[in-house]
């Protein structure tokens, strides 16, 4: 296995422009080149948006994991993102920083660090460059001004518009040309066409905004359609592999973005080869989205007793391309399923030690140096057959567009398997998890007890009531050890009777 060639199956990966699965291979085979739209960082995410990540970093475990490093950019969007991704409405980080009565920077600071911390806390590996918006403002101006020198934009009052009507198959993304339907913003005055989008927008006469800069057309901002398309092709080129994001984006975003890369290039090309979107999560009301209100976030999962592993897991329970229904009994099991994971995982490395293979990718990753291929190599060396077909079925399923809902049972499949040695097994453990991203080798049961922030009693206090209660039944007094079992029971702790040391966990609350 090599950093630069593809292993295993031909990964074959959906591409939204065409309606088709079509077989992917990387424009320059040494290095894939990936882009993810990022938040607008005026709130937290909302689980919804942090699906798109899990889907994100899914497909790039899976490209390391095939043996193709990946530079991958991700950006922060601070500025120019309107109250409605229609183009319409107050900028998010205005109306954002007003409400909150603080600066537009120390809203993005804080969202931004709280953004990275939901993507840490879901073992999420961090991109290759988080790219700001703010920084690239300059850039932005000079794109704007090729579109305007090559005749595909125009002048309004209110800034500078694309001209959809110069855009070859303009709105093809969103499975429909250019029409009414496709795209539309708000009504503007002298717009030649419903879809035209702001490229740049002119402060008006006495606006106080805290973000404007000056520019050709005026003091004011940059659109938000226009930063995607800047900040890609500046760290990824003009025609990269793959651009990525919610399914929201194809309708709208996208489309603008293409729109904008083909007036730039002057050429018909797209700007990515791949344009790959999750679907949404949705719960009983529909889409989870930040203006419904009420919206659930990973701290509030975090906050009800569940690890957030868990979230990252229901994500990959189903295709990456179909919903995924999110409610409390959806979370329950797949905190359930992550438990019996890490319980089967924790024993098999009881059995199996720590083996010098084990040592080595370790410090291999420590170092942040080692590629996906070269712990893939010497995770897998020394497979039997047996094993071997596993990891030939994992890598069909990984091949098939990502289908993880068939990878995952060969997982259990395997762990549950008792013709392989307990040293494969683990091995087959480590080499699927690579990809899979859920930390086995590192979680321990313990880990998953997560004290839930409501809670009326301390870890001290349920040891000491769980002392009391096996003295009592060391004493025969049942009626004591069940008073002691109800009143753990109300206070919202389960102890499980067994051999050696009583244990215990919280009772989950969804």
């Amino acid at each position: 296995m090599t950093d630069t060639a593809a292993t295993g199956a031909p990964l074959t990966l959906f591409d939204s422009l065409t309606r088709a699965a079509r077989p992917f291979a990387p424009i320059d085979p040494a290095m894939v080149r990936l882009y993810s739209c990022g938040p607008t960082v005026y709130n937290f995410a909302h689980l919804g948006n942090l699906r798109a990540y899990v889907f994100t970093d899914t497909l790039r475990r899976t490209l390391n994991w095939k043996g193709w490093p990946v530079n991958h950019v991700i950006n922060i969007t601070d500025v120019g993102h309107l109250t409605s991704d229609a183009d319409e409405g107050d900028d998010k980080m205005e109306a954002a920083a007003k409400k909150a009565a603080r600066t537009i920077w120390e809203i993005a600071a804080f969202y931004t660090d709280a953004f990275k911390a939901d993507l840490k806390a879901l073992n999420i590996i961090a991109p290759t460059i988080w790219s700001v918006a703010t920084d690239h403002i300059q850039d932005m101006i000079a794109f704007a001004r090729t579109i305007e020198d090559a005749g595909a934009s125009y002048e309004l009052d209110g800034g500078l518009y694309f001209d959809t009507s110069k855009a070859p198959d303009y709105g093809r993304l969103a499975g429909a040309r250019a029409d009414e339907t496709v795209g539309r913003i708000a009504e503007v005055e002298g717009k030649r066409n419903p879809a035209d989008f702001a490229l740049w927008r002119r402060s008006a006469s006495g606006e106080q905004r805290q973000m404007e800069w000056l520019s050709p057309w005026g003091p004011g901002a940059p659109g938000w359609h226009l930063e995607c398309s800047v900040m890609s092709m500046k760290y990824l080129g003009t025609q990269f592999d793959i651009h990525t994001g919610g399914i929201d984006h194809r309708e709208i975003h996208h489309c603008n973005e293409i729109a904008q890369n083909q007036a730039f290039t002057g050429r018909a090309e797209s700007g990515a080869n791949f344009w790959m979107h999750n679907n949404f999560l949705v719960d009983r009301g529909g889409k989870m989205s930040k203006s419904k209100g009420g919206f659930a976030t990973l701290a509030g999962v975090i906050d009800k007793g569940v690890h957030p592993l868990a979230y990252r897991l229901l994500c990959l329970s189903a295709h990456y391309r179909s919903e995924l229904e999110f409610s409390p009994e959806a979370l329950a099991a797949a905190l359930t399923r992550l438990q019996r994971l890490v319980i089967a995982v924790e024993a098999l490395r009881e059995k199996a030690g720590t083996p010098e293979w084990l040592r080595v990718i370790g410090e291999a990753a420590a170092s942040k140096g080692a590629a996906f291929s070269y712990q893939r190599a010497v995770i897998e060396d020394g497979l039997g057959d047996r094993a071997l077909a596993l990891v030939a079925q994992f890598d069909e399923a990984l091949s098939s567009d990502l289908m993880v809902p068939q990878a995952l049972p060969l997982l259990e499949a395997a762990l549950a398997d008792k013709g392989i040695d307990p040293q494969e097994k683990l091995r087959l453990v480590a080499t699927m998890d690579l990809a899979l991203g859920l930390d086995l080798l590192e979680l321990r049961r313990i880990d998953l007890r997560r004290r839930p922030a409501d809670a009326g009693i301390t870890e001290e206090e349920i040891e000491t009531l769980l002392d009391q209660r096996q003295a009592a039944r060391a004493a025969k007094d049942y009626a004591a050890s069940d008073r002691i079992r109800d009143i753990l029971t109300e206070r919202g702790v389960t102890a499980m009777d067994g051999a050696g040391a009583m244990r215990w966990d919280w009772i989950l609350d969804l």
